[in-house]
């Protein structure tokens, strides 16, 4: 196996060591050091895209959370109609411009699509100035999901305010998805709190993989009688579970009571778990 090659390096707001990586045809971007993501691996950030976009009828205005390695983004551009306005918000220009040129054969190429527009922001901010139903759908992989890790600031946006926000920037019927290195009950429910229905996915590295090892928390909106409707009908009553199973028949679901009762199981299974919230786990997309 050939050794990794450095492409390229910047510094994140933070200070921290940001460093693209390049082995055998595969990308990976480490922090400090620490593997953040690898396009070995690409199945979460797919599913992201999916479960964003898997039975809303027809988004038109979609935002997308981080740019990364580009994956969520071209499975967004191969849903989204001919019309969409996919808007991409990347907190690093150093992210954007490998995307552009170490990148571009990977999924750079994306960035050039008319639907695209490439924003270098905060998403916290740019979600605090836009005007309310702004987006139809809203794909959140920052960070490390709702245990941030790049940025302390991030966690503001999973907070329970933040929430509140995100909902406003959604019609009634539109929906907000966040990758997250785990499950987070906790999180679960200051989505339910917010307002949100929730259901909780399990995400695994790649199609192969034994175990899910991320998950993704869907929320939807809720619609009400007579107003837009973003949501296609459920062919199954059940919301929980049944939005998974459409779209990846391995992904696990699980919403309120059940998240609840996975979590207990699998602290019962694993008595070192912290029994407060969760620690912050770096990601490790490429282990």
């Amino acid at each position: 196996m050939k050794p990794s090659v450095l492409l390229a390096e910047s510094v994140t707001p933070d200070g921290a060591k940001i460093t693209l990586h390049e082995r055998d045809g595969r990308y990976a971007i480490r922090i400090a050091g620490r593997e953040l993501m690898n396009s070995a691996v690409p199945s979460s950030e797919i599913l992201l895209a999916e479960l964003g976009l898997g039975g809303l009828r027809k988004p038109k205005k979609i935002l997308i959370g981080g740019l990364g390695l580009g994956f969520t983004l071209r499975r967004v551009l191969e849903l989204a109609d001919a019309d969409a306005s996919i808007t991409v918000l990347e907190l690093l220009p150093a992210v954007v411009e490998w995307n552009r040129t170490h990148l571009a054969k990977l999924n750079g190429d994306c960035l050039s699509d008319p639907r695209v527009t490439v924003k270098t922001d905060n998403v916290r901010t740019h979600i605090a100035c836009s005007s309310p139903e702004a987006y139809d759908a809203v794909l959140l992989d920052v960070d490390n999901g709702p245990a941030a890790m790049v940025s302390e600031d991030n966690m503001k946006l999973y907070s329970e305010r933040g929430l509140h926000r995100l909902k406003g920037l959604l019609p009634r019927g539109g929906r907000v998805v966040v990758w997250s290195a785990g499950i987070d009950v906790r999180f679960t429910a200051r989505m339910q709190r917010a307002g949100f229905i929730v259901e909780t996915v399990r995400a695994k590295t790649h199609k192969g993989a034994h175990c899910s090892a991320y998950a993704i928390f869907v929320g939807d909106k809720p619609p009400t009688q007579g107003g837009p409707v973003m949501m296609a009908p459920k062919t199954d009553p059940a919301h929980g579970g049944s939005l998974a199973a459409r779209i990846n028949p391995d992904a696990r679901a699980q919403g309120g009571p059940a998240a609840v009762r996975h979590a207990r199981a699998v602290k019962k299974a694993n008595p070192f778990e912290p029994k407060k919230a969760p620690k912050k786990v770096w990601r490790p997309r490429g282990a």
